[in-house]
């Protein structure tokens, strides 16, 4: 199977979306992370359309494209190999940085590792399911059709989810498995659909017409959450949230990976460099965000230029650490 450079390189733009988004957090009114800036003229209250439609989406594309590697990784290693290999390159950075963060905050926490957390939940999950069911071999073609339905389906479950755990309520499953109710069933639809996308080469023959079309839809719910503020459209998609957002999120996924296979499909070797170094990006920025946001608060600026130059900043430092921390013997196995 050849290399799919665009799929690296949607994860690289995932990955730097992560950071940017964390990077916007201290300067929304509400929003909740560890730093809060200490001047109140660099929030920036249009910020949320911002953080809204990245939630929608981001972190669905990231299992969607977890899961599509999930089936071919099995099946060439195996069950134990296979789960070997991501309780060292899942399990071990989950478990260092959880005792890290517990070590910090006096409680247990994971902190956005519950991504990674969840990603390795699913996989061990489905490695069990295979040790009873074998691979789906029937054709099974992507259609407009199918799209919108898995998008209403899993919208309607998560529009009733939320009706006992809004948004941004989070949990510990099973007292040790953090997770977002509200959003959580979104990731494993869209981890099963990576699955799915890999046995039924959704991917490699989503024709130009349906990967235009899904763009468009995508991109059309994406500007109808930025324009949203008050009056009867933003009462609208608020009460039906749950829904818009997943159909957001369905169809922009899906138009984005049609846009990348067509527009980045081949090798670059500044963005491969970068896909290296992506996975060990996302754990470390953390610490290299909020290391820069604290070291500058004492720095009074406009917000959106505050934002950006600390965003820019930890997006470099963190891929530059992880090409370091890289270059430790055996840690290559993890990062």
């Amino acid at each position: 199977m050849k290399r799919l450079y665009y799929l690296d390189y949607l994860k690289v733009a995932l990955t730097v979306l992560v950071v940017f988004h964390h990077a916007a957090i201290p300067y929304s009114p509400g929003g909740e992370w560890a730093y809060t800036t200490s001047h109140p003229e660099e929030m920036m209250p249009w910020i949320w359309h911002f953080l809204s439609t990245n939630a929608s989406f981001f972190m669905g594309l990231f299992f969607l494209i977890s899961g599509y590697f999930v089936p071919r990784s099995f099946d060439g290693q195996g069950f134990v190999t296979f789960l070997r290999k991501k309780l060292v390159r899942l399990g071990i950075p989950v478990l260092l940085i959880t005792i890290l963060l517990t070590a910090l905050t006096g409680q247990l926490e994971v902190g956005h590792m519950w991504y990674v957390e969840g990603l390795l939940v699913l996989c061990i999950l489905y490695a069990l399911i295979r040790l009873v069911v074998k691979p789906i071999k029937a054709a099974c073609p992507l259609t407009f059709e199918g799209l919108l339905m898995v998008a209403l389906l899993t919208g309607v479950g998560g529009q009733m989810i939320r009706q006992v755990s809004p948004q941004d309520n989070w949990i510990w499953l099973l007292g040790f498995i953090k997770m977002e109710p509200a959003h959580y069933l979104q990731y494993v639809v869209m981890f099963v659909m990576g699955v799915l996308a890999y046995r039924f080469q959704w991917l490699e023959k989503m024709s130009n017409t349906m990967g235009t079309v899904a763009l468009a839809i995508g991109v059309a719910f994406a500007v109808g959450n930025y324009l949203r503020n008050d009056g009867a459209w933003n009462l609208l998609v608020v009460q039906w949230f749950g829904i818009y957002e997943t159909l957001l999120c369905v169809f922009l996924c899906f138009g984005l990976l049609w846009l990348f296979r067509v527009c980045a499909n081949r090798p670059n070797t500044f963005m491969n460099w970068c896909a290296r170094q992506a996975y060990g990006a996302y754990i470390v920025h953390l610490f290299v965000l909020l290391g820069i946001q604290f070291a500058t608060d004492g720095i009074v600026m406009p917000g959106i230029v505050k934002f950006l130059m600390i965003a820019i900043v930890a997006t470099v430092l963190s891929f530059v650490l992880t090409y370091l921390l890289r270059l430790i013997p055996g840690v290559k196995k993890v990062l």
